[in-house]
């Protein structure tokens, strides 16, 4: 009996072993460090020196740094799942002064909905009967070498498939459905 409890509570002491560990992603960006940049004092070398390279610089101005950091837990058979995120908006003008300093949180994230919608695509709208037959009949793998005059010693250009268009699945018709 005590071998049993004593295996047990060993084995179920173990399951810490399988827990799934954050895991850190992006610029880890400490609040120590960005409290110590003033707007209106500090420039574009603090920032370096202080939280070293910008995970990004805004798409048309080159004033803006963003640093990026979250923690991640993995998930089985699916994305990570993000514990935590923190964005660090830093803001200068044309000089590389700061002007403003910004932190982002989970709170402020907007997160995109999918679109239920279809894309429209070009072409023949055909049912499935159509689709299903459409081509029954079609392919024809000798068809180009049997029609080529070039096959039985002629001298043509179009070479051994006859032509543009009655390669094999043309039939010679293009792609237009009867």
């Amino acid at each position: 009996m005590a071998v049993g409890l004593t295996s047990g509570l060993f084995f179920l002491s173990g399951c810490s072993i399988f827990e799934n560990a954050p895991m850190p992603r992006g610029s880890l960006v400490e609040a120590d460090d960005y409290n110590q940049l003033k707007p209106g004092v500090s420039n574009r070398a603090d920032a370096l020196d202080l939280l070293g390279s910008p995970t990004a610089k805004a798409t048309f101005d080159d004033n803006t740094w963003i640093y990026v950091s979250m923690m991640t837990a993995p998930t089985p058979a699916n994305f990570p799942h993000v514990t935590k995120q923190q964005v660090v908006v830093l803001n200068f003008d044309q000089g590389g002064t700061l002007k403003s300093l910004r932190t982002l949180g989970m709170h402020d994230a907007k997160h995109p909905g999918m679109v239920g919608d279809t894309t429209p695509t070009p072409g023949t709208k055909i049912n499935i009967i159509q689709e299903i037959m459409g081509n029954v009949g079609r392919y024809n793998p000798m068809q180009g070498m049997m029609n080529n005059s070039s096959f039985g010693g002629g001298s043509s250009s179009s070479g051994m498939m006859g032509g543009m268009n009655s390669g094999p699945g043309h039939g010679g018709s293009g792609n237009s459905l009867p």
